[in-house]
């Protein structure tokens, strides 16, 4: 594996472009079907080079999931956040929505299928994928204590049930679009949501 072999300089390769190309690895194959070859040829790095910077697969992949959880889903996250409450959920929906109708791999969401593939008998990705959920549910959850506070989310339900609501709504458009990447479908599944939390008085975002 080229023990020691650059491990005191610095790695010779653009790491955001490797862990791009890992994760799209990663993404379209999964974790199991991912070969150690795959990941040279995708990355156009050494087998010494990717050892010597990650240790294994299994570190390319912890690697990746961070990559991917920070680069994509926090992003989307911190755009959405600079909107009014109400209107963040909303941008944040609407560009899922868009991903999946557009991902014409039906690829999905690498943190939801690592969910499903790995985390079931994985304790450490395990605590990994619920840590980023979890960040996700915290965003929902900030975003509905705000708009309750001004007034433009219902008060019928408690925030935290709301965004476990809004967090399970996610994680269902993102599986059903692997496999009917419908509009109509999908659209149908998240308007229910974005209606629940308007106020009764139907007060506009």
């Amino acid at each position: 594996m080229g023990s020691g072999d650059g491990m005191a300089r610095p790695r010779e390769f653009d790491e955001m472009a490797v862990l791009d190309a890992t994760v799209r690895c990663f993404w379209s194959r999964g974790y199991e079907a991912t070969s150690v070859k795959d990941l040279i040829q995708g990355t156009g790095v050494t087998a010494a080079s990717l050892y010597n910077a990650y240790g294994d697969k299994r570190g390319l992949f912890r690697a990746a999931l961070d990559h991917y959880v920070e680069r994509g889903i926090m992003e989307r996250i911190r755009r959405c956040e600079a909107l009014p409450p109400r209107q963040a959920i909303g941008s944040f929906f609407d560009e899922i929505l868009s991903r999946s109708l557009n991902d014409n791999e039906h690829k999905g969401c690498m943190l939801v299928n690592s969910a499903l593939e790995i985390a079931p008998h994985d304790r450490e990705f395990q605590r990994s994928i619920a840590n980023a959920l979890a960040r996700i549910e915290t965003f929902f959850l900030h975003c509905i204590n705000a708009g309750q506070a001004d007034g433009t989310v219902t008060l019928s339900q408690s925030a935290e049930i709301l965004a476990r609501h809004l967090l399970g709504v996610l994680m269902g458009v993102r599986v059903l679009a692997r496999v009917r990447p419908e509009r109509a479908l999908l659209e149908g599944v998240v308007a229910p949501a974005l209606a629940l939390i308007a106020p009764s008085d139907g007060k506009s975002v």
